[in-house]
């Protein structure tokens, strides 16, 4: 369950998630403190720890549209939330699943910031309405990259089952 952080519109640009005048920074490690920079207090509580691991952004149709900047993924990773979104735009949604970012694809969802979630593989729960939504599953290959944490943990951990080395 998590508590959702951040309602956004439709058609959220990655330039709104990871300012392009951040683009010099590009480790996952350093991208973090740059989530939705110009969004000043809910950048502050990012970066100050104000905001726990798995809290929820919900947003609109064509989440993570603009650039295929890779950052828009690493930044809301590395504070591990879950995005929830009525639908994502392709390549935003591809560059989670191989950072292995938590995205679900909920085309009815209905949150206010504030709501406690409820996610489960088919639907979510809204327990501060008691309504439930439908989720888009994933298919299997792209939700076991994300459950791996990522293309790379993911291939690794299939190098290492097939042939019993670590790499």
């Amino acid at each position: 369950m998590g508590k959702v952080v951040l309602k956004l519109a439709d058609d959220i640009s990655t330039d709104v998630i990871y300012p392009g005048r951040f683009m010099a920074t590009v480790l996952p490690t350093e991208t973090p403190q740059y989530a939705f920079a110009d969004l000043t207090e809910f950048n502050a509580a990012l970066r100050g720890n104000q905001i726990a691991p798995g809290s929820i952004i919900v947003g609109g149709h064509n989440f993570g549209c603009g650039s295929s900047r890779e950052q828009a993924v690493s930044t809301l990773k590395g504070h591990q939330l879950t995005i929830v979104a009525r639908g994502f735009a392709r390549i935003f949604l591809q560059n989670g699943i191989n950072l292995g970012l938590r995205t679900v694809v909920c085309p009815d969802v209905e949150a206010s910031e504030g709501d406690e979630l409820e996610i489960t593989e088919l639907e979510i729960i809204n327990k501060s309405s008691g309504k439930r939504f439908s989720v888009i599953p994933l298919p299997s290959a792209r939700q076991a990259i994300i459950d791996a944490g990522g293309l790379i943990p993911y291939t690794r951990k299939l190098l290492i089952e097939r042939t019993g080395r670590a790499f």
